[in-house]
């Protein structure tokens, strides 16, 4: 009795955390993505990788930009679907914090402030098959010049 009841509990575990983690995993927008430059519109980076992994209830984005001038840009966070402010680690060209609002299966935004102040609003489109994403970037970077841009990604 005592074996069989310890099997069930185990099984009920097993289930739970497969089940986390089955869920996270359909989040579209986790992976490796590389910036097409060439697609882009607006930019002022000629190569990129983001990577977007479950983190909880949200996700962790590790992203690394190179400038046409040879700027390097690699910064990160880690942030729920919540709208609430998150801080931002590394030289992020956006700000300092960020809030993570989710708009539908396919599509993020992302609210970036500095100091306080947004200063520009991001939203990312996974395509249907998963296999391309886009972000279309609006305000002002951290040094408040204008930022209005499409940024192309692949999956890798």
């Amino acid at each position: 009795m005592v074996k069989t009841k310890h099997l069930f509990v185990s099984a009920i575990v097993f289930g739970l955390i497969s089940g986390s983690a089955l869920a996270q995993s359909k989040d579209p927008l986790v992976g490796t993505w590389k910036l097409n430059a060439a697609k882009s519109t607006g930019l002022a980076y000629k190569s990129g990788t983001s990577r977007i992994e479950p983190a909880g209830a949200g996700v962790k984005f590790t992203v690394d930009l190179v400038g046409a001038d040879g700027t390097v840009n690699k910064w990160g966070f880690t942030a729920n679907y919540d709208g609430k402010d998150n801080p931002v680690s590394g030289n992020s060209p956006y700000g300092d914090a960020v809030a993570l609002e989710r708009v539908d299966a396919n599509t993020t935004r992302i609210i970036s402030k500095l100091a306080g102040k947004v200063v520009t609003t991001q939203t990312i489109v996974v395509s249907a098959d998963g296999k391309t994403r886009t972000t279309t970037t609006k305000g002002t970077d951290a040094k408040g010049q204008k930022v209005d841009t499409v940024s192309f990604y692949e999956k890798q």
